[in-house]
Protein backbone atom coordinates (compact mmCIF):
# COMPACT_ATOMS: atom_id res chain seq x y z
CA UNK A 1 0.00 0.00 0.00
CA UNK A 2 2.95 2.37 0.76
CA UNK A 3 4.48 2.36 -2.65
CA UNK A 4 0.76 3.65 -3.92
CA UNK A 5 2.14 6.90 -3.12
CA UNK A 6 5.02 6.96 -5.74
CA UNK A 7 1.91 6.09 -8.80
CA UNK A 8 1.25 10.25 -8.40
CA UNK A 9 3.67 12.79 -9.75
CA UNK A 10 4.04 14.44 -6.21
CA UNK A 11 7.28 16.70 -7.82
CA UNK A 12 5.17 18.28 -10.69
CA UNK A 13 2.44 19.38 -8.27
CA UNK A 14 4.80 20.52 -5.24
CA UNK A 15 3.87 24.35 -6.34
CA UNK A 16 0.62 23.83 -6.84
CA UNK A 17 0.55 22.42 -3.74
CA UNK A 18 2.70 25.29 -2.33
CA UNK A 19 0.37 28.15 -3.52
CA UNK A 20 -2.73 26.22 -2.25
CA UNK A 21 -0.96 25.86 1.15
CA UNK A 22 0.27 29.93 1.25
CA UNK A 23 -3.23 30.37 0.30
CA UNK A 24 -5.06 28.60 2.93
CA UNK A 25 -2.83 30.57 5.39
CA UNK A 26 -4.40 33.80 4.13
CA UNK A 27 -7.47 33.03 4.75
CA UNK A 28 -6.66 31.98 8.26
CA UNK A 29 -5.23 35.10 8.93
CA UNK A 30 -7.48 37.60 7.18
CA UNK A 31 -10.58 35.52 8.72
CA UNK A 32 -8.86 35.32 12.34
CA UNK A 33 -8.33 38.87 12.57
CA UNK A 34 -11.26 40.02 11.17
CA UNK A 35 -13.34 37.37 13.60
CA UNK A 36 -11.25 38.42 16.24
CA UNK A 37 -12.07 42.15 16.36
CA UNK A 38 -15.85 41.64 15.21
CA UNK A 39 -15.81 39.26 18.31
CA UNK A 40 -14.31 41.33 20.83
CA UNK A 41 -16.56 44.43 19.74
CA UNK A 42 -19.72 41.87 19.75
CA UNK A 43 -18.78 40.95 23.80
CA UNK A 44 -18.85 44.96 24.76
CA UNK A 45 -21.96 44.99 22.67
CA UNK A 46 -23.08 41.75 24.96
CA UNK A 47 -21.86 43.53 28.31
CA UNK A 48 -23.21 47.21 27.22
CA UNK A 49 -25.78 48.57 29.68
CA UNK A 50 -27.59 49.60 26.61
CA UNK A 51 -30.27 47.06 25.76
CA UNK A 52 -29.97 47.41 22.12
CA UNK A 53 -27.10 46.79 22.07
CA UNK A 54 -27.81 43.94 23.90
CA UNK A 55 -30.03 42.64 21.85
CA UNK A 56 -28.12 42.92 18.63
CA UNK A 57 -25.37 41.21 19.91
CA UNK A 58 -26.78 38.18 21.40
CA UNK A 59 -28.96 38.00 18.42
CA UNK A 60 -26.11 37.33 15.90
CA UNK A 61 -23.93 35.44 18.27
CA UNK A 62 -27.40 33.12 18.43
CA UNK A 63 -28.00 33.25 14.40
CA UNK A 64 -24.29 32.37 13.21
CA UNK A 65 -23.40 29.80 16.31
CA UNK A 66 -26.51 28.10 14.72
CA UNK A 67 -26.13 28.30 11.09
CA UNK A 68 -23.35 25.74 9.33
CA UNK A 69 -20.43 27.32 7.64
CA UNK A 70 -21.09 25.83 4.47
CA UNK A 71 -24.22 27.40 4.50
CA UNK A 72 -22.64 31.22 5.15
CA UNK A 73 -20.27 30.62 2.50
CA UNK A 74 -22.97 29.53 -0.47
CA UNK A 75 -25.00 32.85 1.06
CA UNK A 76 -22.12 34.87 0.78
CA UNK A 77 -20.76 33.53 -2.84
CA UNK A 78 -23.64 32.61 -4.77
CA UNK A 79 -26.98 34.25 -2.69
CA UNK A 80 -25.65 38.07 -2.30
CA UNK A 81 -25.38 37.77 -5.87
CA UNK A 82 -29.06 38.32 -6.83
CA UNK A 83 -29.48 41.36 -4.49
CA UNK A 84 -26.56 43.19 -6.56
CA UNK A 85 -23.51 42.51 -3.81
CA UNK A 86 -20.55 40.57 -5.93
CA UNK A 87 -17.54 38.93 -4.07
CA UNK A 88 -14.50 37.77 -5.05
CA UNK A 89 -13.24 34.36 -3.99
CA UNK A 90 -11.29 36.18 -1.38
CA UNK A 91 -13.11 38.30 -0.15
CA UNK A 92 -15.96 36.04 0.16
CA UNK A 93 -13.82 33.13 1.85
CA UNK A 94 -12.81 35.56 4.39
CA UNK A 95 -16.04 37.58 5.17
CA UNK A 96 -17.33 34.03 5.14
CA UNK A 97 -14.84 32.94 8.09
CA UNK A 98 -15.23 36.28 9.83
CA UNK A 99 -19.14 36.67 10.72
CA UNK A 100 -18.68 32.96 11.82
CA UNK A 101 -16.08 32.70 13.99
CA UNK A 102 -16.92 36.31 15.43
CA UNK A 103 -19.72 34.79 17.20
CA UNK A 104 -17.70 32.31 18.95
CA UNK A 105 -15.04 34.44 19.78
CA UNK A 106 -17.31 36.96 21.33
CA UNK A 107 -18.96 34.23 23.56
CA UNK A 108 -15.25 33.50 24.44
CA UNK A 109 -14.51 37.56 25.46
CA UNK A 110 -17.27 37.75 26.65
CA UNK A 111 -16.64 35.05 29.11
CA UNK A 112 -12.94 36.44 29.49
CA UNK A 113 -13.89 40.35 30.16
CA UNK A 114 -16.42 38.99 32.94
CA UNK A 115 -13.95 36.62 34.91
CA UNK A 116 -12.14 39.71 35.45
CA UNK A 117 -12.64 40.83 38.89
CA UNK A 118 -14.72 44.24 39.60
CA UNK A 119 -12.25 45.02 42.41
CA UNK A 120 -9.49 44.92 39.49
CA UNK A 121 -11.65 47.99 38.11
CA UNK A 122 -12.73 49.50 41.13
CA UNK A 123 -9.01 49.91 42.22
CA UNK A 124 -8.24 51.63 38.90
CA UNK A 125 -10.83 53.93 39.19
CA UNK A 126 -9.82 54.80 42.69
CA UNK A 127 -6.11 55.53 41.51
CA UNK A 128 -7.75 58.34 39.31
CA UNK A 129 -7.46 55.77 35.91
CA UNK A 130 -10.36 56.64 33.25
CA UNK A 131 -12.42 54.68 31.58
CA UNK A 132 -10.68 54.16 28.71
CA UNK A 133 -7.20 53.31 30.24
CA UNK A 134 -8.84 50.94 32.87
CA UNK A 135 -9.93 48.68 30.10
CA UNK A 136 -6.90 48.73 28.28
CA UNK A 137 -4.44 48.10 31.13
CA UNK A 138 -6.35 46.67 33.55
CA UNK A 139 -9.51 44.82 32.13
CA UNK A 140 -8.31 43.65 29.02
CA UNK A 141 -4.61 42.74 29.90
CA UNK A 142 -6.20 39.83 32.26
CA UNK A 143 -8.94 39.37 30.19
CA UNK A 144 -6.60 38.31 27.01
CA UNK A 145 -5.03 35.80 29.92
CA UNK A 146 -8.32 34.34 30.34
CA UNK A 147 -9.04 34.06 26.43
CA UNK A 148 -6.10 32.81 25.60
CA UNK A 149 -7.10 28.81 25.51
CA UNK A 150 -10.36 29.16 23.79
CA UNK A 151 -9.14 31.57 21.61
CA UNK A 152 -5.97 29.35 20.51
CA UNK A 153 -8.47 26.68 19.55
CA UNK A 154 -10.35 28.50 17.48
CA UNK A 155 -7.59 29.27 15.69
CA UNK A 156 -6.67 25.95 14.67
CA UNK A 157 -10.54 25.16 13.86
CA UNK A 158 -10.34 28.17 11.80
CA UNK A 159 -7.52 26.70 9.84
CA UNK A 160 -9.10 23.40 9.27
CA UNK A 161 -12.53 25.32 8.10
CA UNK A 162 -10.83 26.53 5.20
CA UNK A 163 -11.15 23.38 3.82
CA UNK A 164 -14.98 24.37 3.68
CA UNK A 165 -14.32 26.59 0.98
CA UNK A 166 -13.84 23.79 -1.48
CA UNK A 167 -17.91 24.43 -2.00
CA UNK A 168 -16.63 27.99 -4.12
CA UNK A 169 -13.52 26.84 -5.55
CA UNK A 170 -11.16 29.06 -3.26
CA UNK A 171 -7.80 27.28 -4.24
CA UNK A 172 -7.21 26.33 -0.99
CA UNK A 173 -5.29 23.08 -0.25
CA UNK A 174 -8.89 20.66 -0.64
CA UNK A 175 -9.68 22.62 -3.50
CA UNK A 176 -5.91 21.82 -5.13
CA UNK A 177 -6.63 18.35 -3.72
CA UNK A 178 -10.02 18.28 -5.45
CA UNK A 179 -8.25 19.14 -8.97
CA UNK A 180 -4.94 16.42 -8.57
CA UNK A 181 -7.25 14.12 -7.18
CA UNK A 182 -9.31 14.55 -10.60
CA UNK A 183 -6.70 14.41 -12.58
CA UNK A 184 -4.89 11.43 -11.33
CA UNK A 185 -7.78 8.99 -10.27
CA UNK A 186 -5.72 8.72 -7.22
CA UNK A 187 -8.22 9.46 -4.71
CA UNK A 188 -6.88 7.97 -1.36
CA UNK A 189 -3.05 8.90 -1.79
CA UNK A 190 -3.86 12.74 -3.00
CA UNK A 191 -6.34 13.11 -0.13
CA UNK A 192 -3.70 11.28 2.33
CA UNK A 193 -1.22 13.53 1.40
CA UNK A 194 -3.55 16.77 2.74
CA UNK A 195 -4.55 15.25 5.35
CA UNK A 196 -1.24 14.84 6.58
CA UNK A 197 -0.62 18.40 5.80
CA UNK A 198 -3.34 19.96 7.46
CA UNK A 199 -1.73 17.93 10.35
CA UNK A 200 1.49 19.61 10.00
CA UNK A 201 0.40 22.71 10.10
CA UNK A 202 -2.23 22.51 12.69
CA UNK A 203 -0.26 20.56 14.70
CA UNK A 204 2.60 22.85 14.68
CA UNK A 205 0.11 26.03 15.32
CA UNK A 206 -1.12 24.26 17.68
CA UNK A 207 2.38 23.88 19.75
CA UNK A 208 3.58 27.33 19.27
CA UNK A 209 -0.02 28.70 20.64
CA UNK A 210 0.65 26.61 23.53
CA UNK A 211 4.10 28.04 23.73
CA UNK A 212 3.04 31.38 23.56
CA UNK A 213 -0.22 30.49 26.09
CA UNK A 214 2.62 29.33 28.79
CA UNK A 215 4.60 32.40 27.92
CA UNK A 216 2.09 34.87 28.68
CA UNK A 217 0.82 32.74 31.81
CA UNK A 218 4.29 33.09 33.22
CA UNK A 219 5.28 36.95 32.84
CA UNK A 220 7.45 36.71 30.14
CA UNK A 221 7.73 40.37 28.57
CA UNK A 222 6.46 39.59 25.44
CA UNK A 223 6.30 43.49 23.78
CA UNK A 224 8.91 45.77 23.89
CA UNK A 225 7.57 48.54 25.77
CA UNK A 226 7.18 46.74 28.53
CA UNK A 227 10.78 44.81 28.62
CA UNK A 228 12.20 47.95 28.79
CA UNK A 229 9.60 49.48 31.70
CA UNK A 230 10.92 45.46 33.94
CA UNK A 231 14.30 46.60 33.07
CA UNK A 232 13.90 50.07 34.56
CA UNK A 233 12.15 48.63 37.38
CA UNK A 234 14.84 46.04 38.07
CA UNK A 235 17.63 48.75 37.66
CA UNK A 236 15.97 50.82 40.31
CA UNK A 237 15.40 47.67 42.61
CA UNK A 238 19.23 46.96 42.40
CA UNK A 239 20.10 50.73 42.77
CA UNK A 240 18.10 50.89 46.01
CA UNK A 241 19.14 47.38 47.19
CA UNK A 242 21.97 47.71 50.26
CA UNK A 243 25.02 47.02 49.62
Amino acid sequence: MPLAFFKVDWGSYAPDLWHALLRTLEFTAAGFAGAAVLGLLLALMRLSPVWPLRALAALYTEVFKNVPLIAIVLLVYNGLTQIGIVFGLFQAGALSLIVFYAAYLSEIFRAALTGVHPGQKEAAEALGMSRVATFVHVTFSQALRLALPGTNTMLVDLLKSTSLLVVIGAFELMTQAQLIASSTFRAFEVYSVIAGIYFVVCFSLSQALLWFERQVRGGVALLPSRRRRLSAARTLLEEGAPA
